[in-house]
This record gives structure tokens, C-alpha cells and sequence, in this order.
């Protein structure tokens, strides 16, 4: 059977292990893990834990450690490939078919370790080589400390196309280019694929070489400056974590992991005192790495360089990261003072200030939103639509309900704070100021309470405008002529005296007298009560002795529906631009609505007015047609 590294790490992430211990032994939640008696030895104080995310199961008792795999064979009993059959069934996953070629490649794995292997041990020999010279004052120019060297296993390759055949000459030319170690150019010509340069040993989960690193000591044209191996048969990049095999048992420790941009950057954090660093392999982090680092910790620190390239990669990484969310699973970031990377923070300022950075990242919503507000000027609304735009289409990747439901009213609230401040502060509001002066404001009424200057100002000019002051005057005129309709229009008069404190005071004197008015000259109420002259430019039929009472009063009930519907259209619309600041998006829609109404409202006032001004036929007016010259 051929059962593949990454076969076994998706039948690992499909199990949840704390269900599969929980079926014979009692376990209970004890933080992020779940504690137990162990089952492998005598116990009456619980020292089994299991952790379902870093899907490893520990004794601290007994030392037993192991998988969903390894408890199915070492607590179970069974056989390894009965134990992968029976959780691949539960997981939903086929178990590969027997294949001989991918049991030959398996045995060709294990002889290419062996290439890569006797290749770092002698590129450690050629560091300590005279020919490794340059290469050594370069290691300790960057400060790294003789134990840092070994540990992290520094090598350097000679400048020579053929120095590994001759050094590996106990390996084919085919292994040392499965290995990578190896190229051919369009000539056939085979060569070193390493050469002049410092190398670095990649190694697995398991600390075993699989590829190297290599960087050269001066900058060259047209040279990379670092060189990785290419994906071969036992290095797959994108499922690759430099000094995972290092920071996963330290990580355990600190309870952290921390992500670099590159190798190098590990290194020096290590040579710091920091030994949970991990880094990709010269590419953007990969679902499968952020798998890997979820593994260890709920929320990885991302470090990335304070320049612009530090930032895409940040925002790469979100971008990955987004569909992957899940409840207690996220990532937070750490931006580095513009043009340092990590070493050269900690030379210039210590390990402490790097570890204070670590310790206060920015959350990955945060440097989401930062991110996009920032990516061009937002200085029309177009703009800020745009930025609304980005975020959702952000949040339209996650694939947990909850989250993207979260995310979309965090980001929402935040797009909605920043393209709709607060107003200015408003000046208090007392109803004694609206019972005071009555001057600058619709005939002394104080304007709404809550307004900005700014809401003053608009709502001043679509309140303004003569045609329904003389409306109101007809109005009051035709009452002292139909006292009787005073009463059927009660409730509207009513309504008008609320939001009109002018009309207020006239239309009280016509209810108070509204008993001893009579339609017959002199009217009961007139100028020397207070009351305004009917307007002597226009003609309202309602005023006119010559229309019929019926006609007269119906059209007095138009202009009283006229008059009134403006004031309260006025009013709700003040109320809407009350409230703007606490819901901008509503209170707009809500504005453009009564907006719309108003000037419907307006030009049925104009047609109102222009209607009755018509001015009566005079005898020329009517002369036939054949008489008129």
C-alpha cells in the first residue's frame, strides 16, 4: 500500500481525536485540551491529555505520545494498514490502491535522504575548509554564534560545477539530480545546482534533510539571491515549514509560533533567544502551512517587514487564511519598524524589543481593514463604495457561517464609522428656547432639537419660500367665511398648529371664536385681531363671492390639505436628519424618500398658486374670434 506523508496528514485532520480517545476513556475539557487517566499505565491522577488541535494524544506519566493512527495501533491493537482502513472508512476517505511504483518510489525516497544527508556533511566540511574562508567571516559579520552555526547546520558549496560528483562519488548522476542537487542545461551539460554559496540544510517534521538553502556572500547581477531546491520527490515547498522540527517542540513551551518571511530571519530570532520561529520556503504561505501551524498554536503570529513587500505577503497570507477560519483559529500580525527585518531590530534595539512587538500583534481583522482603508485616497464617495466593495468581497471567502456573519457586521460597522463621522457638537436644546424668540426661524419656532449647523442650514432652505405663507392667510380668510367648516377640518388644523407655531397662534384664535363667527360681513375675526390680510395678488375662488358655496369649500379643503401635508413632510424629515449620525445609511434613504415628497408637495403649491391667479375674462377676452383684429 502506498500510504503518502500527506495522505496521513489529511486522514490525521478528518479525525477528531478526543472522540476517537473519549470511546474507552473517560475524558474531560481542561482548557484547550482534555485530560484523562492514561490507559497505558496504573494512574489515579489524571496525566493524559489530548489535543485535538495539534492531534497528538501525551502522558506525562508514562510518556506515551502518539496520532489517531498510532492509538488505533498501539491502544486498538491492530495492524497499521487495518488501523488506516478503519479510519478512513469513519473519515470518508479511500485508502490508496496498491501500487509498485509508488512502493519503488518510497524505497527511492529513503536512498535520496541518504544523497542529501552525505551532501550536508560535506558542505559543513567545506565551510571549515580554507576554500571556506569567506564564507565563515560572512557568518560572523552577521553575528551568528558558533553554536547557532552548528545547530542550524551553516555549510558552504565551492564554486565549482563539479565539486559533488567528485565529493558523492558513491551516488549516480540520477540520485544527485533527484535529490536536486543537480541540473542539466540545453546542452545536457550536468552541473552543480549549489555553487559560492553559504548553504543551509532544509529538513522535515522529523529533522531529516529533504532540500537545502543557499545565499551568496555579494551581490551579483543576474544571480538569485537566495536559492532553494526545486520540489523533488522528498521536498514539496508548499508543505514545508523551515525549523518546524525546532520551533514545534519550543512552540509547546511558549504556547506560540511565529512565522518570518525567510530562513535567515529564523535564524536570527534563534540566535536571539527566540526558538518558536518557523518561515516558507520562497513562497506565499500555503493552506497546507497554515494547516501545519494551526496544528501547533490557535493563532499563529505572522512578522513581516515594515515595507510595502511586507505588507502584500501580510495580506497574502489573510487572503489564504480567510476560507480556512473556524472558531478559535485565526492569525495575528506583527509589523516591523519600516526597513528593519528582524535582525536588524534586534541589533539595533535588543531581543526585548522584538519580543514586545510579539507580544501586542495586531488581530487579523484589524490589519484587514487597515490594509484596505489604506490601499488608495478615499476622498469621493466613489472611492469609499470601492472600500466597502473590497471588504465583502473579503468576507464572501469565509466559509464558516458564523464568522463570515461576524466579520460582515464588524467590518460593516467600522466602513460605516469612517464614511459617516460624527457631526460637530450640537448646542443644547431647552424648551424654553422655543418658547422664547421667535425671530429667524419659520415665524420664531426654534428648529428641531439634535440638528448640526450643517442639517440647520439645509433644512432651512427647504423650508423657506413665501407661496405657502400666502396659502395660510387665504386659508385663515376663507375660515372667516365658512365658520362652518372650521369643524370638519379640526383634526388638520390641528396637525398644522403642531408643526407651525405661527399658524399655531391663528388657528387657536379660530377655534376660540369659532362660535361667533357668522358669514356675513363684518367677519368676526379680522386684522385688528392679529390675523394677516388675504393676499390682494392672487384670486382663490374660495374668497371669491361669486363662486358657489360647494365649490368654494371644497376648494378651501385643498389648500387646508396642501397646507397641512408640507409642515409634517418638514417635520418627519427633520427627525430623519436627527438621527443621520447613529444610522447614516437609513437616515439617507429615508431623506431622499420625504425629499422626493416635498417637492411633489412644492409643485402642487406652484399649480395651486398659478391656478387662481389666472386672471378673470375681460369683455375683449371674450369677443369671437372673426371680431379680434
Amino acid at each position: 500500500m502506498a500510504i503518502t506523508p500527506q495522505w496521513k496528514d489529511e486522514l490525521r485532520a478528518r479525525i477528531t481525536l478526543s472522540s476517537l480517545v473519549m470511546r474507552s476513556v473517560k475524558l474531560t475539557r481542561a482548557g484547550r485540551e482534555w485530560k484523562g487517566c492514561c490507559p497505558f499505565h496504573d494512574e489515579k491522577t489524571p496525566s493524559f491529555y489530548v489535543n485535538d488541535q495539534k492531534q497528538f494524544y501525551h502522558c506525562f506519566g508514562c510518556g506515551a505520545h502518539g496520532d489517531a493512527i498510532s492509538w488505533m495501533v498501539d491502544h486498538a491493537g491492530l495492524q497499521f494498514m487495518d488501523a488506516i482502513k478503519e479510519l478512513a472508512a469513519e473519515a470518508g476517505m479511500e485508502v490508496p490502491a496498491p501500487d509498485p511504483q509508488m512502493a519503488k518510489r518510497a524505497e527511492q525516497r529513503a536512498s535520496l535522504i541518504d544523497v542529501t544527508e552525505a551532501a550536508q556533511r560535506f558542505f559543513v566540511e567545506s565551510l571549515g575548509a580554507p576554500g571556506g574562508g569567506a564564507a565563515r567571516e560572512y557568518l560572523q559579520r552577521r553575528g551568528f554564534s558558533p553554536a547557532i552555526m552548528r545547530e542550524f547546520g551553516f555549510g558552504w558549496a565551492p564554486d565549482d560545477r563539479q565539486a559533488l560528483p567528485k565529493a558523492l562519488s558513491g551516488f549516480g548522476e540520477d540520485m544527485l539530480e533527484g535529490a536536486g542537487m543537480r541540473a542539466a542545461n540545453e546542452q545536457g551539460e550536468r552541473y552543480d545546482r549549489f555553487r559560492g554559496r553559504v548553504m543551509l540544510p532544509i529538513q522535515d517534521a522529523r529533522g531529516r534533510v529533504i532540500a537545502f538553502g543557499g545565499r551568496i556572500l555579494d551581490k551579483r547581477d543576474g544571480v538569485a539571491k537566495y536559492l532553494n531546491s526545486p520540489d523533488t520527490e522528498l521536498f514539496d515547498k508548499g508543505r514545508t515549514l523551515y525549523n518546524l522540527h525546532r520551533a514545534a517542540p519550543a512552540s509547546r513551551q511558549s504556547g506560540r509560533v511565529v512565522v518570518v518571511e525567510g530562513y535567515m530571519d529564523v535564524i536570527a530570532l534563534a540566535n536571539a533567544g527566540i526558538a518558536d520561529a518557523v518561515a516558507p520556503l520562497g513562497t506565499a504561505l500555503t493552506e497546507m502551512q497554515l494547516e501545519l501551524l494551526w496544528r501547533m498554536v490557535e493563532v499563529p503570529v505572522l512578522c513581516f517587514d515594515g515595507d510595502a513587500a511586507g505588507q502584500r505577503a501580510a495580506m497574502r497570507a489573510i487572503t489564504r487564511a480567510l476560507p480556512l477560519l473556524a472558531p478559535m483559529r485565526s492569525l495575528a500580525i506583527v509589523r516591523l519598524p519600516a526597513g528593519l527585518d528582524p535582525d536588524d531590530l534586534i541589533k539595533a534595539q535588543g531581543r526585548q524589543a522584538m519580543e514586545q512587538l510579539l507580544a501586542s500583534p495586531s488581530n487579523l481583522i484589524d490589519t484587514l481593514w487597515e490594509f484596505e482603508r489604506d490601499a488608495q485616497p478615499l476622498t469621493t464617495p466613489e472611492a469609499k463604495a470601492g472600500l466597502k466593495a473590497r471588504l465583502m468581497a473579503h468576507v464572501e471567502t469565509i466559509a464558516d457561517p458564523e464568522i463570515k456573519s461576524l466579520y460582515r457586521r464588524e467590518l460593516g460597522d467600522r466602513f460605516s464609522a469612517f464614511a459617516y463621522p460624527p457631526r460637530a457638537p450640537r448646542p443644547a436644546y431647552s424648551p424654553q428656547q422655543q418658547r422664547g424668540s421667535r425671530t429667524g426661524w419659520r415665524g420664531g419656532a426654534m428648529p428641531p432639537p439634535g440638528l448640526s449647523e450643517e442639517a440647520r442650514a439645509r433644512l432651512s432652505g427647504i423650508m423657506a419660500g413665501g407661496q405657502r405663507q400666502g396659502l395660510l392667510a387665504a386659508v385663515i380668510a376663507g375660515f372667516t367665511r365658512f365658520p362652518q367648516e372650521i369643524t370638519r377640518h379640526a383634526e388638520a388644523l390641528s396637525s398644522l398648529a403642531r408643526h407651525d407655531r405661527e399658524a399655531a397662534r391663528l388657528i387657536e384664535s379660530l377655534f376660540e371664536l369659532a362660535e361667533t363667527l357668522d358669514s356675513r360681513p363684518p367677519v368676526a375675526i379680522c386684522e385688528s385681531l392679529g390675523l394677516p390680510a388675504p393676499p390682494a395678488d392672487i384670486r382663490y375662488a374660495f374668497l371669491d363671492e361669486g363662486t358657489s358655496t360647494g365649490a368654494a369649500c371644497e376648494e378651501l379643503a385643498e389648500a387646508v390639505s396642501l397646507l397641512v401635508e408640507r409642515p409634517a413632510l418638514e417635520a418627519a424629515l427633520a427627525a430623519t436628519i436627527a438621527r443621520f449620525d447613529s444610522d447614516p445609511e437609513g437616515s439617507f434613504a429615508e431623506q431622499t424618500r420625504l425629499r422626493a415628497q416635498l417637492m411633489t408637495v412644492d409643485e402642487r403649491l406652484k399649480a395651486f398658486g398659478r391656478r387662481k391667479a389666472a386672471p378673470a375674462a375681460t369683455d375683449d377676452d371674450s369677443a369671437p374670434a372673426e371680431d379680434m383684429g
